[in-house]
């Protein structure tokens, strides 16, 4: 295969990298192994004997909760701030030593124990931005059970459907949820979720919120016993970590599937180990010490990661912080946050970046506040614009690093490795691929493009370490959704292609490939065409049904705060932007200001579910979304009466 990695205007040390794990990738990964601690050691790295489904470290055994907690505790760091707290819609903010950190857990992995819950067994975790949400991963992974966590405020339905999938036995909760301008009671929740699920939920541990009504002591189901938090862990022996195999799974995260069903991503506890410690060394530069914030929700991959586990594998400190990047109180809450806590690496996304700036176009609340400790910002979750890249470059003066990984992963495909070589960066690029992952571009029959030219992005199996190993009961699932379609490799479902010095472009999902008249053309790079103007905050392409072209088209805009243009003029400078920039062939010539682009609550635009609104095709509102209001927006732009 190709590896792209064309630098000679580097030291070569990430090239070095590079050739040694495609020399002798059993050895890198036995050599990665070293730095987790381990009750059995092991003696192979790779298993490849059921391919395509692969294990790693298969003779192997740990604990994962041993290594996040218990080592650093043992190696005289207890000490040490290992997770910090910081809500301001509540008002709080608290500091955990690595040592009452442990504590906890352990405490609440009795608790779970006396529930029943040992090796194995699901646990479905349906908590907001609070500390719970980490103690009850942390103990789960300290029993060999499986956790699942489910984004607090999720409908019933969404929440029965992942019960049942998963047969959980117990679920943990809180009273509620608290947002900017309200709060999302959680409990009616759980009760009607219970009633529609299948039954395998014997018990529901709720954790009390003072903000928000409700408690164990208020409800009652049928065969469901509801245990208060606080009492129970008050009464909890400390559990010891119980040792599993490497291969036993670590967690479920599920994602929306194309059938609407849920998938649930499988991901182990060696392999997960190891890449999330090396990951942490060589690609964010973080150790022990060291505090990271990822500004995400433990709901989605990034949180359970980088604010969970990689962080505290490392023996750094994790920022959780139960709040939005504007809002809370306003557009300068990133850099309060960063500044308080001598924050080293930030990492969000550019959804998040894109508020502020919408807000605060020049950064002028980022002037209040000492940002000097922090040496990198690292963004991922949905396509970085230049613009964005270039916005956000010049306020920190500092690298911005883009990098591109997905659920499914559970870490960079690509990225700048900071902790090897800080490599140069360029604006729409993610940098390079990651040890590992063997990136490839082809076309629709499966053959390798060339250089500049777009394609599917796929990746040669075996994935690395860390990566989904299947989909929970669904290996056949697996194997149809995302290893059929190219045999031999595993398909991204996005679209992309290398330039010439082997940096590689995501353009976006493939099915965000329009096409116009015979010309297949990526809406993302017509999107960074608009982010370029001066007024617009951000933007969305989608493709539009044409009788004549069969698809052309058009654009979604938003702008920033204060501006006031025209539509009309805003109009016409895009697709002249678009016609300079792309050609004529493009067809561009339909835009739309919207107050509000419909986003998940990890920042990505529904450009699948706007498009089939503006097309008149059946959609269904995902239960991610973070702004349903929007939806309404974009449907009024079809029939204008709504409005």
């Amino acid at each position: 295969m190709t590896q792209h990695v064309a630098l000679s205007h580097t030291t070569g040390s990430f090239e070095a990298v590079v050739a040694k794990q495609l020399d002798d990738p059993e050895q890198f990964w036995l050599d990665a192994a070293q730095a987790v601690d381990w009750d059995q050691y092991p003696t192979a790295a790779l298993d490849d004997s059921d391919a395509p489904l692969y294990r790693w470290f298969p003779d192997a055994r740990l604990n994962t909760c041993f290594n996040a907690l218990d080592r650093h505790v043992l190696a005289g760091r207890g000490d040490t701030t290992a997770l910090i707290y910081d809500s301001p819609v509540v008002g709080k903010t608290k500091k955990y030593s690595y040592a009452t950190l442990l504590d906890k857990v352990a405490r609440f992995a009795g608790v779970l124990a006396d529930a029943g819950v040992g090796v194995g067994d699901r646990v479905v975790i349906y908590l907001p931005m609070i500390p719970q949400a980490v103690v009850a991963m942390l103990a789960c992974a300290r029993l060999g059970a499986v956790h699942s966590v489910v984004f607090g405020g999720f409908a019933a339905k969404e929440l029965a459907s992942r019960l049942d999938d998963a047969e959980a036995k117990v679920i943990v909760t809180a009273s509620g949820g608290i947002e900017p301008s309200r709060v999302v009671e959680y409990l009616p929740t759980v009760v009607t979720a219970l009633e529609l699920s299948r039954g395998t939920v014997h018990t529901v541990i709720v954790k009390a919120r003072p903000e928000v009504p409700g408690s164990a002591s208020e409800y009652a189901s049928p065969g469901t016993q509801w245990w208060d938090w606080r009492e129970t862990m008050m009464a909890a022996e400390p559990h010891a970590p119980v040792s599993v195999a490497a291969t036993d799974p670590l967690y479920i995260l599920y994602t929306s599937g194309t059938t609407g069903s849920p998938k649930g991503v499988v991901r182990d506890n060696g392999g997960h180990a190891v890449a999330m410690t090396w990951s942490m060394k060589n690609i964010y530069d973080v150790g022990v010490g060291d505090v990271m914030w990822t500004a995400s929700d433990v709901g989605w991959v990034v949180g359970h990661s980088y604010i969970v586990y990689g962080p505290l594998l490392a023996g750094a400190t994790t920022v959780l912080y139960e709040g939005k990047p504007v809002g809370t109180p306003d557009a300068g809450a990133f850099w309060r946050v960063v500044s308080d806590y001598g924050v080293k690496t930030l990492f969000t996304s550019p959804t998040a970046l894109r508020a502020i700036r919408k807000v605060d176009p020049h950064a002028t609340l980022a002037r209040d506040y000492d940002l000097s400790l922090l040496e990198a910002m690292f963004l991922a979750g949905e396509r970085l614009d230049p613009e964005t890249w270039t916005w956000a470059s010049a306020l920190l003066d500092k690298p911005v690093i883009d990098h591109w990984w997905q659920t499914e992963t559970g870490w960079a495909i690509c990225a700048s490795p900071r902790g090897i070589e800080q490599l140069p960066l360029r604006a729409g690029s993610p940098s390079f691929p990651v040890p590992g992952f063997r990136v490839e571009i082809v076309d629709d029959q499966g053959h390798e493009v060339g250089i500049l030219d777009e394609g599917h992005i796929v990746i040669r199996l075996p994935l690395p370490p860390g990566t989904l190993t299947t989909l929970w009961n669904g290996d056949q699932r697996y194997i149809d959704g995302y290893l059929t379609a190219f045999p031999g490799y595993y398909l991204t479902g996005d679209s992309g292609y290398f330039d010439r010095d082997g940096y590689l472009y995501v353009m976006g999902r493939t099915d965000d490939i329009i096409n116009v008249a015979g010309h297949r053309l990526s809406t993302g790079s017509m999107e960074q065409v608009l982010a370029q103007h001066p007024s617009v905050a951000e933007c969305a392409v989608i493709g539009l049904h044409d009788t004549v072209k069969g698809q052309k088209p058009a654009g979604y805009v938003v702008l920033k705060s204060g501006i006031d243009i025209d539509s009309i003029t805003l109009a016409e400078e895009l697709v002249a932007m678009v016609r300079n920039q792309i050609g004529a062939v493009a067809a561009f010539k339909e835009v739309t200001i919207v107050a509000a682009l419909p986003k998940t609550r990890s920042g990505k635009i529904l450009r699948k579910t706007i498009r089939q609104i503006v097309n008149g095709e059946d959609y269904v509102v995902p239960p991610t979304i973070e702004n349903i209001e929007a939806i309404a927006l974009i449907v009024a732009t079809v029939d204008p009466s709504l409005n």
